[in-house]
């Protein structure tokens, strides 16, 4: 393989190279290089389809640019001897590359490396790359023999090895840059020319001879013959791109459904209704809202699936009742919509109001059960100038007044009766607080005593009101519990943190979890679970990052099912966290019931400490009943140096969350605090 015959008994054959097929192997480089960026940045995105199935073809776009490039610059090779390849060996040369380019492209898709695993990843590709093309060499046929120079033999497999490493990082850190079509070029282009210098000197390391004694030579060269394999590269990679377009648009169709379409009932969604709005603004607008009363006490009484059947059938009836050219939105879990800038349509629509009105006056037949819904359909015209908004914005101001009884009544808007308050401000004001970054989260540390170390955070919410300005969550969350909006917020709550895991996980040096508040009756709801296991999933990070905390008396209610929703969430690998431990009324009784890791003791008990013997006595008796336990225990509330000593002055030395080692952080804070934190640990 490394040695030449004697010098004597044979011809050195000096090759020759086509440059316009040079340049067609790196145009090709390049090209698959782009293509695989583009099917990374799907994995990135991670929408509707899994990220294995663009894993996957991410991995054939490069490996198959590895390989064709290869073989069309080959066959941009002269020699005085006739060349031909082996079909068999050429087609399974292409599997290393596909499976080294896998590898590269699943460990740079993961939330955190580190060196070990980018020069594990490097080296796998590197040889993945270097056995494709030796293999590929493997599959000439020619009337020459060939061995390599062991120097520029090494030094190729070294640049696979390197041009592997610069690639992984690439996907895996600068990922974020490509969203600019210029830094995508870039990096393709830089990619397409490292895999070609690679194959060049690759064949730099390559010494062609023939025996002395049946040398037959010509003077003229000859090409390998590749037409059908170069069409069968190109058509292939072809076809590839066009999947990944084709699947690309089938991702944002889908995306687009999810997103502005109601998955229960097939109706455009509060999405789609606040573009119509925005779109309506300045014109003459008919509003009409539905607003399905008590659907809570069905849920709790017969299960979510039965609130969703009664949604569903009236969503059923109302499609067929009104006309066909006026949209109708589910803008709510009990609400749905309709809006119009044509009176005649709207005039229209209210005899479906009243059609619908004499319908569920009589129980409705729903899954053997007859069930009494209680509605009101509310009507807004912007007679006076009104933006869609404000139209919407009365129909609120008529849902929350307290005149407005829910007796199958149509009831239009009077602005000498119906005023807006506070909390209906609040409520319409939730969406955009969501969108526009005004509701945030920050996050307050938990602290082992003894270590000083950061063991984890909690996520608070926060709101900054365009309007009002700061809001205590005291003030905007009992408000948005009483009206539905918690599932939503609590939803958003989630995708927060869980980006953020992602977040300081990518910096290498943060490996905290964070802790989120969860509402009692959100831990019931079918979309618990898939809210969690979505946002995981897509931001690439471990369950084990997310504990959910909840409250003794937010579930306590309705135990039973809580509980079993609870080892169903946890069977995923989440863990909870019993907040506000100590305040409810059977606290003992549900500790031993509840499927929870960690006990959070309530500010209330540490108050009195050191100062109180009472208090001093009660907080290590429950400290001590939690540890026999078995649980993981957390002081809420600490302020003062006496408490801290104390706390830590105890056998079972609980984690401790106040205001004595720092008040909630922002995001952007929480990283440097920790270092400052680290390095002056001693002075608290």
């Amino acid at each position: 393989m490394f040695s030449l015959p004697d010098l004597h008994e044979i011809t050195i054959l000096h090759g020759e190279y086509s440059t316009q097929i040079v340049i067609l192997s790196v145009l090709i480089a390049c090209f698959a290089s782009y293509t695989a960026l583009s099917l990374n940045e799907k994995i990135q995105n991670n929408l509707f389809f899994h990220r294995y199935f663009w894993l996957t073809l991410a991995s054939i776009a490069m490996g198959l640019g590895i390989w064709s490039m290869h073989f069309v610059g080959m066959s941009a090779f002269m020699l005085p001897v006739q060349m031909e390849y082996d079909i068999a060996l050429t087609i399974l040369s292409v599997f290393p590359a596909i499976i080294a380019s896998f590898v590269a492209f699943f460990i740079a898709n993961r939330p955190h490396h580190s060196f070990r695993t980018f020069s594990a990843a490097g080296i796998m590709m590197g040889i993945g790359i270097s056995t494709m093309h030796y293999a590929g060499m493997a599959a000439m046929r020619m009337e020459a023999e060939f061995v390599y120079k062991p120097l520029p033999f090494i030094l190729s497999v070294c640049i696979a090895i390197i041009v592997s490493l610069v690639a992984i990082y690439i996907f895996s850190v600068k990922h974020h840059f490509f969203a600019n079509r210029l830094m995508k070029l870039t990096a393709a282009s830089v990619m397409g020319l490292a895999i070609t210098s690679m194959h060049y000197i690759g064949m730099k390391a390559l010494v062609f001879y023939v025996d002395n004694s049946s040398a037959d030579l010509t003077h003229n060269m000859h090409q390998m013959d590749s037409t059908l394999l170069v069409a069968s590269v190109t058509i292939g990679i072809g076809i590839l791109l066009s999947l990944s377009i084709v699947a690309g648009i089938l991702d944002k169709y889908v995306d687009h459904r999810l997103n502005y379409f109601d998955s229960l009932t097939k109706l455009a969604n509060r999405r789609q209704f606040e573009k119509a709005l925005k779109a309506n603004s300045g014109k003459t607008s008919f509003l009409a809202v539905l607003h399905i009363h008590g659907l809570e006490k069905w849920n709790s009484g017969f299960g979510y699936d039965f609130g969703d059947a009664i949604i569903r059938n009236i969503s059923e009836i109302l499609v067929s009742l009104k006309p066909s050219s006026i949209d109708l939105y589910r803008i709510e879990g009990n609400r749905f919509a309709i809006l119009t800038t044509d009176k005649y349509e709207f005039d229209s629509m209210k005899l479906t109001m009243e059609r619908f009105s004499a319908i569920v006056k009589s129980p409705l037949l729903i899954k053997e059960q007859r069930p009494f819904i209680e509605s009101v359909w509310v009507c807004s015209t912007s007679n006076n100038g009104e933006t869609a908004d404000q139209l919407f914005a009365n129909t609120l101001a008529v849902l929350y007044h307290p005149s407005t009884a829910y007796k199958h009544e149509i009831i239009h808007y009077n602005p000498q009766v119906h005023t807006y308050t506070f909390e209906q401000s609040l409520l319409n004001d939730i969406e955009r607080a969501m969108e526009e970054d005004e509701l945030y989260l920050v996050y307050q540390p938990k602290v082992c005593p003894v270590t000083r170390k950061i063991k984890s955070f909690e996520a608070l919410l926060r709101w900054d009101h365009s309007v009002e300005g700061p809001l205590s969550p005291a003030k905007f969350i009992p408000i948005l519990e009483e009206n539905g909006k918690m599932f939503d917020v609590t939803d958003w709550v989630i995708h927060r943190a869980c980006k953020q895991i992602s977040e300081w996980l990518e910096t290498g040096k943060c490996t905290w979890h964070i802790a989120v508040n969860i509402p009692g009756v959100y831990v019931t709801s079918s979309r618990f679970k898939r809210t969690l296991l979505e946002n995981t999933a897509k931001y690439g990070i471990d369950t084990k990052y997310l504990e959910l905390e909840i409250t003794e008396t937010s579930v306590v209610s309705n135990i039973e099912n809580a509980i079993r929703a609870m080892e169903d969430i946890r069977a995923s690998g989440f863990t909870f966290a019993l907040d506000d431990f100590g305040t409810g009324v059977s606290s003992l009784s549900y500790l031993k019931k509840l499927p929870i890791s960690t006990v959070k003791i309530d500010k209330s008990f540490i108050d009195g400490v050191p100062n109180s013997k009472k208090d001093s006595s009660i907080i290590q008796a429950i400290i001590s009943l939690c540890q026999s336990l078995d649980f993981n225990i957390v002081i809420e509330g600490v302020e003062v140096k006496e408490q801290v000593d104390f706390l830590t002055s105890m056998a079972e030395r609980p984690l401790i969350q106040g205001y004595y080692f720092s008040k909630p952080l922002p995001a952007a804070d929480v990283i440097s605090f920790a270092e400052v934190f680290k390095n002056e640990k001693d002075s608290f």
